[in-house]
């Protein structure tokens, strides 16, 4: 069916959503301020973030993956390392983000810090990291979360809450020593990338936008992007 204009469209909540605008002047991005590699300036960014008192979970970051039908799913996750290979992130394998890039590696993610006025896309594939890596990673989590991990079946349909909470205390009991083993389905993902955005708002919607792009022999062209 098509979709027809209705007269309360751009009132949400009441509110006159097409007058919801601000300029935004926090900053600029030149080209000659710009590191060579993007997970430099990655790290320069990522750094000033952490040091904004607005800014709340600077490492929480958009993942948008695509299943085998074609359909895009998006939610938001927290890196947990970023490094020469590429930025990292931990779920559960049998989840729904975990069935799609079974189906599909090619991922973007999406920081967004509003206080700083400044955005990072980053398009890439994502492989699974070691075992090794990932239960050094698991056994460093809370207890709380590590049993978490055992009890809850990611993206599956449950019966209630009640479902769920038992679920966790059959892990408490099972693991009553502490001695959380990682579970056979959980672990992390490494996200290389290809491409990566840096985007800061200026006056006048005239905002600064530079993208690198991989070379075959791995190195980065910079682009200036139209806003």
């Amino acid at each position: 069916m098509d979709w027809v204009a209705d007269a309360s469209f751009g009132k949400l909540g009441g509110m006159q959503t097409e007058s919801m605008r601000r300029d935004y002047a926090a900053g600029e991005l030149r080209r000659e301020n710009l590191a060579a590699d993007p997970l430099m300036q990655f790290e320069r960014w990522f750094g000033e973030a952490l040091a904004e008192p607005g800014v709340i979970e600077a490492n929480a970051m958009t993942l948008a993956t695509v299943d085998a039908g074609g359909q895009p799913h998006a939610r938001i996750v927290l890196l947990k390392d970023c490094d020469a290979r590429g930025f990292r992130f931990f779920t559960n394998y049998a989840s729904e983000k975990g069935g799609d890039i079974a189906a599909n590696p090619r991922v973007a993610l999406l920081f967004h810090w509003a206080a700083l006025e400044r955005q990072v896309r980053i398009d890439g594939v994502a492989e699974k990291v070691s075992r090794e890596e990932s239960d050094a990673y698991f056994q460093v989590r809370p207890l709380a979360s590590r049993l978490a991990a055992w009890a809850s079946p990611q993206s599956r349909v449950i019966a209630s809450r009640a479902e769920l909470e038992a679920g966790y205390a059959a892990a408490e009991k099972q693991f009553a020593d502490g001695a959380v083993p990682l579970p056979p389905d959980w672990g992390g993902y490494v996200v290389r990338p290809d491409g990566m955005e840096f985007w800061q708002g200026r006056r006048s919607r005239l905002h600064d936008r530079f993208r690198y792009t991989r070379e075959a022999d791995d190195s980065w062209r910079i682009d200036r992007l139209a806003p």
